[in-house]
């Protein structure tokens, strides 16, 4: 299943930076059980984001949204 996701974090220090918010997306190709495992690290896991990636010390508030992306009819609308 095609997805978007769309990461929003707020209050990030990033080496000796600061930053307010900071929002970026992407996305992937996953099964529902990749995105059911995902959802479910993301939730329980703590210090997620900062466990994963390099330079991000802090964060506050943060959100991770999964959307589906629905497939694009073609040119001819079939």
């Amino acid at each position: 299943m095609l997805v978007k996701f769309v990461l929003t974090m707020e209050d990030l220090l990033v080496g000796d930076r600061h930053i307010d918010e900071l929002e970026f997306g992407w996305t992937g190709d996953l099964s529902q059980d990749e995105i059911l495992t995902l959802s479910r690290k993301w939730i329980t896991t703590q210090n997620f984001l900062t466990d994963r990636m390099i330079g991000l010390e802090r964060v506050g508030e943060s959100s991770l949204t999964i959307e589906p992306i629905e497939p694009q009819a073609d040119a001819e609308g079939q």
